[in-house]
């Protein structure tokens, strides 16, 4: 088996904020990232096929239909968007680089059986919210989110 990963970035603006909690729960957890106007990220999307290499062409995925389907699942979607208000998923459900994978990785799920080969699965999904946070999600996932 053979691992492939690529890279994709997005800047994105979010509020960490729970529903579920009071406002101050919501200060003291989540401190300067509670902001009631948003702050905002350049992440950095690693995205990670596993597969046996196709014999005729070498490949566990052709890159360029990698980079289309990111792009069109995940990239124009995010891309430049307040997340809490901009993407269904997170209008009940805080943004954090936890729940941005799992949304992020239930994305590319939900599609991609019809879109590559069946010898390619989805690996994991990291995502780089900054330099020094890092969320990585890997194998199956299980309770996914609805949008």
């Amino acid at each position: 088996m053979v691992r492939v990963g690529k890279r994709y970035r997005f800047s994105a603006s979010h509020r960490l904020h729970s529903p579920a909690l009071s406002a101050e729960e919501n200060r003291e957890l989540y401190g300067k990232c509670n902001n009631p106007y948003g702050h905002g990220h350049d992440y950095l999307l690693e995205v990670v096929v596993a597969g046996a290499p196709d014999a005729a062409t070498g490949l566990v995925v052709p890159v360029g239909q990698l980079d289309e389907y990111v792009r069109r699942e995940v990239i124009s979607e995010f891309d430049h968007k307040y997340m809490n208000e901009e993407i269904e998923a997170f209008r009940d459900l805080p943004p954090t680089t936890e729940n941005v994978a799992r949304v992020v990785r239930e994305r590319l799920a939900r599609g991609w059986c019809a879109a590559f080969p069946a010898s390619a699965s989805l690996d994991s999904v990291r995502i780089h919210e900054t330099r020094r946070n890092i969320v990585e999600l890997c194998g199956d996932m299980e309770g996914g989110i609805k949008e």
